[in-house]
């Protein structure tokens, strides 16, 4: 068995990984483990109980620039059994690496889940050349959060069962902790010394939902991109796709104009005009989407928008007022800030589609993700109907169900007191230039906690970032066709904060060649909100040290 005792090369420098555990000392063998009964009772959620269906050893590569080297570590899987007999069970996977650390690192989820996360992928935002956490000596976990999509009609058909609904918003992810926990306890002999949740979009959701609802699970987590306004966002696209039914769709040629008339505005905000608008705020209060109105509003060719297209586009980037108040007092979706209109993922692809909203959906692939989202949960979450025409939705007839969702699902509770008081430390990343959920949630949360607890107090325990430029999965493309700096090893920064006292400020962000070694290419300051990376006029625009962190 390959011993794990050699240093990692990492965005924060090279890292000396001296095993604290190896199986020599194990409490019991791996494959032992298919023994282990956890019971209802030491699961912190109600539940029938957790039962392993498999425990064997398995290989991992040990570095991504040298794929043959490998490290061992022990592949559990099993299922957490419902109360209800006829919810699904949450499957899970941990994977316990043989030379430890002491630490471990839940996976969040993606989409509506119903895929299981393995634990053994990279993380969100990783540099290339950043070995998984399993082989750098994490304990990693993830869930399929108590559904199976392969086994659905359609992907939210889950929100039909009460006990899957509940699973999906936030029990199964403390369930599936407390089963690696147990897990981790009965093969090594003792329980993680930290534990660190680590997730993206949905699971940033999830990452959220944690700090809020059971800070004293995690020493640390990460989230990147949450969908923590969870039910206003899905009012507001579905608001929008009726709108867009009324003559307010915008086609992918006016999506490239409204696109350029941004740059025009908005690029050089920063001082360096690249594509790229570092001044994601400021944009707002610069372009006015009404200077590309057609002569008298009518819709006449691509070169112009109608009065409804730009209704529809001032609804998308100006807050959506909700009839009713949802969860926390949130009265409000702050709505998207302008960028990367064309790239992949952004406002084609996510927010207007390759053609107008329909239903039934035929095909998703040319239909925007913000409809396919907001059909899926007007049907199931909010009608409980799948045969609902979602065209007829009004939100105040589903007021009361919508709230017990809000209820359910939204990260937005500012009190992270108890998640502090525990030593907790939270580290929030919005993407400039993302249409799938928006920037402007972040701001409006992290801003949220400061009203909340006060600054001194947030700054002991929180860090808020935004990578400007970079879409949903943190990919964006400069004018010279380049891609923007946007990846870094951040599970380094949070271990540091949280092992080693060591609080980040401004981060480094990179981009690297796609084969090993993996060279850098380029690099820029990842700032702390509200500072944006601001370019000094001189200096290589391709070196971080060319720019400065600085107010929009």
């Amino acid at each position: 068995m390959l011993r794990f005792k050699t240093a990692l090369a990492c965005s924060q420098g090279a890292i000396l990984m001296a095993a604290a555990w190896s199986p020599a000392n194990a409490a019991v063998s791996c494959a032992d483990l298919v023994n282990l009964k956890i019971p209802a009772s030491e699961i912190g959620l109600p539940s029938g109980g957790a039962t392993i269906a498999s425990a064997q050893m398995a290989t991992v590569p040990a570095d991504p620039s040298n794929p043959a080297t490998t490290r061992d570590y022990c592949k559990v899987l099993g299922a957490v059994a419902p109360v209800d007999p006829n919810a699904p069970p949450i499957n899970f996977e941990v994977n316990l690496p043989a030379d430890w650390n002491g630490k471990a690192v839940q996976y969040g989820g993606g989409g509506s889940n119903g895929v299981l996360i393995t634990g053994l992928a990279p993380l969100r935002d990783a540099r290339r050349d950043t070995p998984v956490p399993v082989a750098r000596g994490f304990v990693t976990w993830g869930t399929d959060s108590g559904h199976d999509n392969t086994k659905l009609a359609e992907p939210r058909a889950f929100a039909l069962n009460d006990e899957a609904l509940v699973n999906m918003a936030y029990a199964s992810y403390k369930k599936t902790r407390d089963v690696g926990v147990r897990i981790v306890t009965a093969f090594y002999g003792r329980a993680p010394a930290k534990t660190y949740f680590y997730g993206g979009s949905e699971g940033g959701r999830e990452a959220l939902t944690m700090a809020q609802r059971f800070p004293a699970d995690f020493d640390g987590i990460v989230s990147v991109v949450p969908v923590s306004n969870y039910t206003g966002a899905n009012l507001m696209r579905a608001k929008l796709a009726q709108l867009q039914r009324e003559g307010g769709w915008i086609n992918p040629t006016k999506v490239k104009l409204i696109h350029n008339a941004v740059n025009a505005a908005c690029d050089k905000l920063d001082g360096l005009d690249d594509g790229v608008i570092s001044a994601y705020e400021k944009c707002l209060s610069t372009f006015d989407v009404g200077t590309l109105r057609c002569v008298n509003g009518a819709d006449t060719d691509d070169t112009c928008l109608s009065d409804k297209q730009i209704e529809a586009d001032r609804l998308v980037h100006r807050p959506y007022q909700y009839p009713f108040a949802m969860k926390n007092g949130v009265t409000a979706f702050p709505g998207w800030i302008y960028g990367s209109e064309v790239q992949p993922g952004g406002m084609g692809d996510t927010i207007t589609g390759a053609e107008p909203p329909q239903f039934p959906i035929k095909d998703t692939k040319i239909q925007s993700v913000a409809w396919v989202n907001a059909d899926g949960l007007v049907r199931y979450y909010f009608a409980r109907d799948a045969k609902f025409d979602p065209f007829q939705f009004s939100p105040e007839k589903f007021a009361g169900r919508i709230k017990e969702i809000s209820e359910l699902f939204d990260a937005t509770d500012p009190d992270l007191s108890a998640f502090q008081a525990r030593g907790g430390k939270l580290i929030l990343k919005g993407n400039g230039a993302d249409y799938q959920r928006s920037v402007l949630q972040e701001i409006d949360y992290y801003k949220s906690v400061v009203a909340k607890m006060g600054q001194d107090r947030v700054d002991q325990f929180m860090r808020f970032y935004v990578t400007p430029g970079v879409n949903h999965p943190g990919n964006g493309v400069m004018s010279d066709g380049k891609a923007v700096p946007a990846k870094l090893d951040m599970l380094g920064v949070l271990d540091a904060w949280v092992d080693a006292g060591k609080a980040p400020d401004t981060l480094l962000q990179v981009s690297q060649e796609e084969k090993a070694p993996f060279k850098t290419v380029a690099s820029r300051p990842l700032c702390r909100y509200p500072l944006s990376p601001r370019y000094d006029g001189r200096g290589d625009p391709r070196e971080a040290a060319s720019f400065t962190c600085a107010k929009q």
